[in-house]
C-alpha cells in the first residue's frame, strides 16, 4: 500500500507565524535566443542566500499568474509566489513563450512544442542557479506544468521538484477521459480519430467547430509534441527529492495520478489534500459550486498545500 504523508502534528513554530520579511518585487526577462520571456521574481530580503522556487503554469494560455482567459481568473500561482516569500523563500513564476507579455516570443500557435517549453524552463533554471542570491532551486509544476518540470529538472540543475495535480497518464489518455460522455457519440468518435492521428505523429486538417476549441490544426503541432511524453517515465528518471501533492477534490487530475507517480519513485513525499481542486483551493465536490472557484482569485490557498510545500523546500540543506 503507498505511504501517504499527511499532517497529523501540530506546526512547527517558525512554520505558522512566519517571521516578518521585506519583499522585493522585480520584473525579469530571460532572452532565449528565439524570443524573449517575461517572468517576476519575488524576494524576500536576506543577508545571506534565499531558496528560490520556480513556478511552472499548466496547460493551454495559463499565464504567470496561474490565470487562463479560457478558464479564468484565480491567481493561484500568484498566491502561492506571496505565501513563499513570506516565509523566506524567493520565487520566479513567467509567462509562457506565445502567453501574455511573452505572446512575442512565439506569436504563431504553430510553433510551439513541449520541447521548447521544457527548454525555456530549464534556461530560467539555469539563470536562477547562477544568481549569487539564491541557496537551493526547486521546481514547482501544476497540472501540465508537472510535466514540464519533470523533463527540465536535469537541465535547470534543480536539487528538489514538486509536482501539484500533475497527470501520471499519457495526455492523450487524459483527454479521450475528459471528453467521453461529454460529446455526442458521432462527435465523440471522430475526436478519437484525430487524437489518434496526432498520437501517430500526423496532423488531422479538417476539424468540425464543435472540436476546434481542443484540437484546430494550429494547436496539433503543440499536441503532438506532448502526447509524445511519459509523465510517469520523466518523473521516474528523476533524482532528486521529489514532492507530490494532490487534491481530493480535483475534477480534472484524480488521486491515481499521484498514486502512480508515487509508485514510479517511491522515494516521493506523497500529501493528499481533502477538499482541494485543481486551482488549488479547498472547493466542494459538486461541480457547479467548483468551478466558482476557478474564478474567485480572493479564496485562500488550500492551506496543508502551502504548509507542506514550505516545510518540504525548507527541510532542504
Amino acid at each position: 500500500m503507498l505511504r501517504v504523508f499527511l499532517l497529523i502534528l501540530p506546526l512547527l513554530t517558525g512554520l505558522a507565524q512566519a517571521a516578518p520579511h521585506t519583499i522585493l518585487q522585480r520584473p525579469l526577462e530571460l532572452d532565449t535566443g528565439s524570443g524573449v520571456l517575461h517572468g517576476t521574481l519575488l524576494l524576500p530580503q536576506s543577508p545571506t542566500p534565499v531558496p528560490v522556487a520556480l513556478l511552472i503554469a499548466g496547460s493551454g494560455p495559463t499565464d504567470r499568474d496561474g490565470n487562463n482567459p479560457n478558464g479564468g481568473h484565480n491567481d493561484s500561482l500568484k498566491r502561492l509566489a506571496q505565501v513563499l516569500a513570506k516565509h523566506g523563500i524567493a520565487s520566479l513564476r513567467y509567462d509562457k513563450r506565445g502567453v501574455a507579455r511573452s505572446l512575442a516570443a512565439a506569436p504563431r500557435e504553430e510553433d510551439l512544442s513541449l520541447e521548447a517549453y521544457v527548454a525555456d524552463a530549464a534556461a530560467w533554471g539555469q539563470l536562477l542557479r547562477a544568481d549569487p542570491r539564491f541557496a537551493q532551486l526547486t521546481l514547482i509544476g501544476h497540472s501540465e506544468g508537472a510535466l514540464v518540470a519533470s523533463l527540465a529538472a536535469e537541465p535547470a540543475g534543480a536539487q528538489a521538484l514538486v509536482a501539484i495535480a500533475g497527470s501520471a497518464r499519457p495526455i492523450d489518455q487524459v483527454l479521450r477521459e475528459q471528453l467521453e460522455g461529454r460529446l455526442p457519440a458521432p462527435l465523440y468518435a471522430y475526436a478519437l480519430l484525430v487524437i489518434d492521428r496526432l498520437k501517430a505523429g500526423e496532423r488531422q486538417p479538417v476539424v468540425p467547430d464543435a472540436l476546434q476549441v481542443l484540437l484546430r490544426p494550429s494547436v496539433q503541432p503543440y499536441l503532438i509534441s506532448l502526447f509524445r511524453q511519459d509523465p510517469v517515465a520523466a518523473f521516474a528518471h528523476l533524482r532528486i527529492p521529489t514532492l507530490i501533492l494532490q487534491g481530493r477534490n480535483d475534477m480534472q487530475i484524480g488521486v491515481a495520478d499521484a498514486e502512480a507517480l508515487k509508485a514510479a519513485k517511491p522515494d516521493s513525499q506523497l500529501v493528499l489534500v481533502d477538499g482541494m481542486n485543481h486551482m488549488l483551493r479547498i472547493a466542494p465536490a459538486d461541480k457547479a459550486r467548483q468551478l466558482a472557484s476557478y474564478n474567485d482569485p480572493s479564496l485562500p490557498l488550500a492551506r496543508l498545500l502551502s504548509e507542506q510545500i514550505i516545510r518540504f523546500i525548507q527541510q532542504r540543506p
